[in-house]
C-alpha cells in the first residue's frame, strides 16, 4: 500500500510540474496573440485613416465612375 502511495505521489508531482509548464506556455501564447491582435488593429486603423479600401485585392480592380473596371 505504501509503495502504491509513493508511486501515486510521484505521478501527481509530475502532473503538477507538467501543468505548470503548460500554464506558462499558454500564458506566453496568449500574450503573443494579444500583441498580434493589437498590431492588426493598428494596421487596420492606419489603413482606414489613409482611406484604403481593404476589401479589394488591388486598386486597379476598382470600378471607375462610369461603373466599368479601369484598365491600365
Amino acid at each position: 500500500m505504501e509503495k502504491l502511495n509513493s508511486k501515486l505521489y510521484l505521478e501527481n508531482c509530475y502532473i503538477m510540474q507538467e501543468n505548470e509548464r503548460l500554464r506558462k506556455k499558454a500564458e506566453l501564447l496568449n500574450q503573443e496573440n494579444q500583441a498580434l491582435l493589437n498590431e492588426l488593429k493598428q494596421r487596420l486603423a492606419a489603413a482606414a485613416a489613409a482611406g484604403n479600401d481593404l476589401t479589394s485585392p488591388s486598386t486597379s480592380s476598382k470600378p471607375s465612375k462610369s461603373g466599368k473596371k479601369s484598365k491600365k
